[in-house]
């Protein structure tokens, strides 16, 4: 009797989102149908070729849930220097992104709808990324759910591992328990150093936009913080 095979780690791993049902508008549907094939990367297409992705050779930086995407295009076209590519699981977030994009002839952004941890396993070279950043994740505030945020002791050592020497790894959170699990869990990670100084939380720098979001948080008193760490050699 054939027995079945033992999962791959990326498909055990618990998942740190939730899949929300949400409707696509008419534009963002259309984005979809029609400009994937110039912005949508599959994961099933292995591993990156991030010259031939993107037509040259430039800094690549991986954000991981865009949301809306508006802070991620925001970024890419104050940087046409670099490349970013977008990862984000909610189908509204993805076609705004790529209505936007498309609207601006914004070129130097491509996107995964997929999982974040499979796609950093399965598509993103070992020592190729500038930068990743992670912006308001969802924050599990419940105890129970503490295992389910996605900084972890395991993911930071796969960012790590996708860095380049010196790369970054940029988080933001309106949590403050959360802020403060992030600090733990980066202070303690062999291989990254704080930017700011040991226990310090960094201002937020002009290269990450403010969102809407943000800005209505701000608005009800709710503090951000920022975490810039760096790979070491």
């Amino acid at each position: 009797m054939n027995q079945e095979k033992n999962p791959e780690p990326y498909q055990r791993h618990v998942r740190s989102f939730i899949l929300r049902q949400s409707r696509l508008t008419k534009g963002q549907s259309k984005a979809i149908d029609e400009h994937w094939s110039t912005y949508g990367l599959e994961i099933e297409d292995g591993m990156l070729d991030y010259t031939q992705v993107f037509q040259r050779e430039a800094p690549v930086i991986v954000e991981i849930g865009f949301g809306d995407g508006q802070s991620l295009l925001t970024q890419a076209q104050q940087n046409p220097q670099q490349d970013y590519i977008g990862i984000e699981v909610h189908a509204p977030g993805v076609g705004r992104l790529i209505m936007e994009a498309e609207k601006a002839k914004t070129r130097n952004i491509r996107i995964y709808r997929f999982d974040a941890v499979e796609v950093l396993q399965k598509c993103i070279p070992d020592n190729s990324l500038a930068g990743l950043q992670l912006f308001f994740p969802d924050p599990w505030p419940k105890k129970r759910h503490f295992k389910r945020r996605i900084v972890q002791p395991d993911f930071v050592q796969m960012v790590r591992q996708k860095l380049k020497v010196e790369g970054f790894f940029h988080m933001a959170t309106d949590w403050e328990h959360y802020a403060q699990q992030m600090m733990e869990v980066l202070s303690d990670a062999p291989g990254f150093s704080n930017t700011s100084g040991e226990g310090q939380y960094a201002p937020r720098p002009e290269s990450r936009p403010i969102t809407k979001f943000e800005t209505r948080g701000q608005n009800l008193g709710h503090g951000v913080w920022d975490l810039i760490f760096e790979k070491m050699p």
